[in-house]
Formats: structure tokens, C-alpha cells, sequence
């Protein structure tokens, strides 16, 4: 189940390619790697930390549409 909306996601997705472009360009330190983590977030759209938090940045789908899919 998806909890990551799509705003959320975007700069999800940013913040990682950012943070991963800094392992190969500017201060070229390894703590870049830790950009995979949004950025996997962002690609799957889903958050285990929000999960154990309660939230949820995407729209609930209402049952009828979770049943077809």
C-alpha cells in the first residue's frame, strides 16, 4: 500500500538524485550514498517510517478501486 503522495515523491526523488550526485561531484564525501533512501522512496512510493508514524501523504483510494487492482 502506498503512503508517499505525489508532491512527497518528487522531492523524494530529488533530494536523492541530489544527494547521490554529491558522492561523484562538490565535496565528494560517501554520506551521498544515504540518498538512495528517498530516492527508493520516491520510485516505490511507499514510506516505512511514515508507516510507524501513522501518516500518509497520498489520497486514500476508496475499496472498490483496491479490490480491482
Amino acid at each position: 500500500m502506498k503512503n508517499v503522495g505525489g508532491i512527497d515523491r518528487a522531492l523524494r526523488i530529488i533530494v536523492g538524485i541530489v544527494l547521490i550526485a554529491l558522492v561523484f561531484v562538490g565535496p565528494k564525501t560517501p554520506w551521498g550514498w544515504i540518498g538512495i533512501i528517498p530516492l527508493a522512496t520516491g520510485l516505490i512510493g511507499f514510506c516505512p517510517a511514515y508507516r510507524l508514524l501513522g501518516l500518509r501523504t497520498c489520497p486514500l483510494q476508496n475499496k472498490t478501486s483496491q479490490e480491482e487492482t
